[in-house]
């Protein structure tokens, strides 16, 4: 399965591991790469402190590639990546900010950049700004999303069109046939979110995974689009999102009733009334909580039958 993602993160499979807030600690980033994928620490939960700790376990952990997502809008920007530099991590997932600000820096360091996007716009203001490959994610994604509400099957093929480096499709995918579709239609690997979230290693609360495994279609809304699009599923917050919504708020109403560390309450301790959940729509197909390198061997497994198949059609 060879390709121009594998040879870029020198891993076995072109999957990777999404780096999700309160999701994505050390044990699940290691053993996504250890299962031959590239797993991620998601820094954007993480007081640069923290982060230290689990870039240094998730080294003990696994020999194999790993990387860190890092939100650019992150208040210590600075001290974090100069954390990253300074333990030797060589993969850096950027989001949520201006590629050009930390991608020249970086990689005078002998980091490789990816940018994530959500329309084709962004997608070639990040090539210009010289990030080593792009990950472009469809609004089926959980979590901070696109204004644009472009799908990924739609979305691909479209940055594909105009984009010349390395393609990574996410949003929606979670199993090996979805892989292979989105490699049709031009990506050259993928990533994968919420499927990861319902995993053993995941740091989610176990009521969250099981929220998860129980989600249904219809389950999951963007909403908050004035403050920063977020997919979650419908629960008593949600459900006083859209009564304020009704009153025509203010974005800083809308504030006032996000408040602080709902994501935190949500997903990592479990406050399954007034957290914030942020899954994909994907959830309405995750049925079960297993290792990671079972979710690896799985997708990898559906990948190569769906292929044979399309082979003899």
């Amino acid at each position: 399965m060879a390709n121009r993602i594998t040879s870029l993160f020198n891993i076995k499979y072109p999957i990777i591991q999404a780096g999700m807030i309160w999701n994505s600690g050390w044990r699940l980033a290691s053993a996504a790469s250890n299962s031959g994928i590239l797993g991620l620490i998601g820094a954007g939960s993480m007081y640069p402190d923290v982060l230290r700790e689990h870039i240094q376990k998730c080294k003990a952990a696994t020999d194999k590639p790993f990387g860190v997502n890092v939100p650019m809008l992150y208040p210590n920007i600075e001290e974090i990546m100069d954390i990253i530099v300074e333990e030797g991590v060589k993969i850096v997932f950027t989001s949520a900010g201006n590629p050009k600000t930390w991608t020249s820096w970086l990689q005078e360091r002998g980091i490789t950049i990816v940018h994530v996007v959500s329309s084709v716009k962004f997608a070639l203001k990040a090539e210009a700004a010289g990030v080593d490959a792009i990950v472009a994610e469809g609004f089926e994604a959980g979590g901070h999303n696109g204004r644009d509400e472009t799908t990924t099957l739609t979305l691909i093929p479209m940055v594909k069109e105009q984009l010349s480096i390395p393609l990574i499709a996410a949003g929606g995918i979670a199993t090996g046939k979805a892989m292979l579709a989105c490699m049709v239609l031009g990506a050259d690997g993928v990533q994968v979110g919420s499927r990861f979230v319902a995993s053993e290693e995941s740091s989610a609360h176990q009521a969250f995974k099981d929220v998860v495994v129980d989600a249904k279609e219809g389950d999951t809304q963007l909403t908050l689009k004035e403050l920063a699009p977020v997919r979650l599923i419908k629960n008593k917050f949600y459900n006083e999102v859209q009564e304020l919504y009704k009153t025509g708020p203010t974005v800083d109403e809308l504030k006032v009733l996000l408040g602080r560390a709902r994501a935190k309450r949500g997903m990592f301790e479990g406050d399954l009334e007034d957290g914030e959940l942020e899954i994909g729509q994907i959830a309405g197909l995750i049925h079960d909580i297993k290792p990671v390198a079972q979710i690896v061997q799985d997708m990898v497994s559906e990948f190569e039958i769906a292929k044979q198949h399309i082979n003899t059609l």
